[in-house]
């Protein structure tokens, strides 16, 4: 009856986000009076199995071979779902990353198991799993029940609290990888890092724009391919940026300004984007499609920046200004840097 919580690494450190997950599943383990067991493969595993122990593990099963480094469905999918089918765990929890859903699909898929995808709540009553999680673009709710053997279940990010970190330790146990690796299939020549940027999903605070960025007043230079497209990536370079740099923040996008070249693809937010869900959420120059709405309706602090004071943003937001973001952003940032000592 042990609940199992994968900690995603990278290069031998834990994905920040992960703690969630095992906070969730510490929880989850209390209601049934039972431990949870972090499961953590791949390089500098046993270093992370003591920080596990420290956010709440009470168990973790380790296994830094070297064909877990870097990440690949086929060896973590077999050995994981080696360990349910050993140990029976009531739940197996991962944040809902990319590698997290894939993981958790095909393990759930090689042990029959159940899922329960992208939740933000989860408790226990009497035996059975209870999950809610966003249906419809997030326009609603819809509570999920799972009982019987394991259920899989992916959280979204910044959903759950991150769990104070404390002294405690976890017992260790040093697990066998299940694939050779000649039997991977799968394999990596090389990893390229896009940028130092603040990762989206992880973001306390995050900093949008939209079409609107097209409406930057400098004037585009002559060699420009494209005067619309110059003048939204300065906009992008030179105000979103600036701001995202005095608060800490990443840079996001609506997929309008994706699909017109503003910005690339990893900054999009929405249905076909990230879905993230920042303490505080900067919507400038978007008009709030409910695709876009998908990707951040669970903010929860919103922000809009829009000169239509008609724009669906303004229906989610906290906080509202019809201003030209040209005009109100950089007058933001120069008030910001004054208060902030930057």
């Amino acid at each position: 009856m042990s609940i199992f919580a994968w900690i995603e690494t990278f290069e031998g450190k834990a994905s920040p986000t992960s703690w969630e997950a095992l906070g969730a599943a510490k929880s989850l383990a209390t209601s049934l009076n039972t431990d949870v067991t972090a499961v953590i493969l791949g390089q500098g595993a046993t270093d992370i199995a003591s920080e596990a122990g420290a956010y709440g593990a009470d168990n973790a099963l380790v296994c830094d071979d070297t064909t877990l480094e870097p990440y690949r469905l086929e060896p973590y999918a077999a050995l994981l779902s080696q360990l349910v089918s050993e140990h029976n765990p009531k739940a197996v929890v991962a944040v809902a990353s990319t590698s997290g859903r894939e993981l958790l699909a095909s393990s759930a898929a090689d042990t029959n198991s159940g899922m329960i995808g992208d939740v933000t709540e989860l408790s226990i009553d009497g035996d059975d799993l209870i999950a809610v999680r966003p249906a419809y673009a997030g326009k609603v709710t819809s509570t999920v029940k799972a009982s019987g053997a394991t259920t899989f279940v992916t959280l979204r990010g910044r959903a759950f609290p991150t769990p104070e970190k404390g002294t405690g330790t976890a017992t260790v146990t040093q697990v066998s990888p299940v694939l050779a690796a000649d039997d991977i299939t799968t394999q990596i020549e090389s990893l390229e890092s896009e940028s130092e940027s603040v990762s989206l999903t992880d973001a306390a605070i995050v900093i949008s724009a939209g079409r609107g960025m097209a409406n930057n007043p400098n004037a585009a230079p002559a060699d420009a391919a494209d005067a619309t497209v110059w003048k939204a990536q300065d906009g992008f370079a030179n105000v979103i940026q600036p701001l995202a740099d005095t608060l800490g923040a990443a840079v996001g996008a609506s997929r309008a300004a994706v699909d017109a070249g503003y910005i690339p693809y990893e900054h999009q937010i929405g249905q076909t984007g990230k879905v993230v869900n920042p303490d505080l959420y900067i919507a400038a120059g978007i008009s709030g499609a409910i695709q876009h709405q998908a990707g951040m309706r669970g903010s929860k602090v919103i922000v809009a920046v829009n000169k239509d004071a008609e724009a669906p943003i303004f229906k989610l937001a906290r906080y509202g200004v019809v201003e030209d973001l040209y005009d109100f952003l950089p007058a933001l940032t120069a008030e910001l840097k004054k208060r902030l000592g930057k």
